[in-house]
């Protein structure tokens, strides 16, 4: 008997794994499929919903013109947010303590204080200031405004979101400043790049990975809190539904209209920002490394090429 033949008599047999069964997965999934099919059924048969309704004011001249008020609020008070917010985060890491203090006192103040209360405030700020004027401190006026015509419902409502998010946005774009590495600072410096050309070209194309996902965030936020400045009787979205089913009672179906209007939007906002999350996280693999660095090898196969 030759040892080959020996060995093969002492090699113990194979073991048969047996897949880990998971019984509680498909009891969970039994249950979600039975509550979907329950919504399912009470959304198509529930005569509540009235559906023919939300068909009819979907595309409504009046709802559409509330859309195009809440995309325009939505574009221009990120906008705001975002430019006011990149300066706040700059001044926040300033070394100047005046800079650094005054941007630190904007975010408490606008982040500790109510959103509504800003948008009533900036709508009656005429109550304050009845005129608005430029000039030099303590001595003449150049040019003086009405208050009331120089910030009207639209005005008050850029003020109130764009100021709001811009303190929001400064503690975004601050901590994606952070999360670069100070090397990439020093070396810039070395080359003797000013230190508005290292934010610019070094530090703030790099931190983009870390501010776009919650800058998209904040966009898709943004949307929907334009339904705030219904306090100040602005007409946007939300605004348009409620005036026509203050006339015709049908509540349900107008909210319904505007819950399929907000999730398209929200929709749309949460591709685009998929997109540039890809743009600006090109170079970058999430994935397993250490698979790609290092690739297994065959153990049949020889060290420099193939078995």
């Amino acid at each position: 008997m030759t040892s080959e033949a020996s060995e093969e008599r002492t090699r113990p047999a194979p073991i048969k794994a047996v897949p880990v069964r998971h019984p509680g997965r498909w009891v969970a999934v039994a249950v979600l499929a039975v509550l979907a099919a329950m919504f399912v059924n009470t959304v198509l048969t529930n005569p509540g919903f009235r559906w023919p309704v939300v068909a009819e004011y979907l595309f409504a001249p009046p709802v559409l013109n509330g859309l195009r008020n809440t995309l325009i609020l939505t574009v221009l008070s990120m906008a705001i947010g975002i430019a006011g917010g990149i300066a706040l985060a700059v001044m926040r890491r300033s070394p100047n303590p005046i800079l650094a203090g005054v941007a630190a006192l904007y975010i408490w103040l606008f982040r500790g204080t109510p959103l509504i209360a800003q948008l009533l405030f900036w709508n009656f700020l005429a109550a304050l200031y009845p005129r608005l004027s430029l000039g030099i401190p303590f001595g003449p006026e150049f040019i003086s405004f009405d208050t009331n015509q120089l910030i009207n419902q639209f005005a008050a409502c850029l003020l109130g979101l764009g100021l709001n998010e811009a303190a929001y946005m400064a503690e975004i774009v601050r901590g994606g400043l952070i999360s670069v590495d100070p090397g990439q600072t020093e070396a810039a410096g070395a080359l003797g790049m000013s230190r508005a050309q290292t934010l610019w070209r070094i530090t703030l194309p790099q931190a983009m990975r870390v501010i776009i996902p919650p800058t998209g965030n904040e966009t898709i936020s943004m949307l929907k809190t334009t339904s705030l400045v219904v306090v100040i009787g602005y007409f946007e979205l939300l605004t348009s539904v409620q005036r026509i089913y203050s006339t015709n009672f049908q509540t349900i179906p107008l909210l319904i209209v505007a819950a399929i209007w907000y999730l398209a939007l929200t929709s749309v906002l949460s591709v685009g920002q998929g997109f540039l999350e890809r743009r600006f996280g090109r170079g970058s693999f999430q994935g397993n490394t250490g698979a790609r660095l290092f690739p297994r090898r065959n153990p049949e196969q020889a060290p420099g090429g193939t078995a």
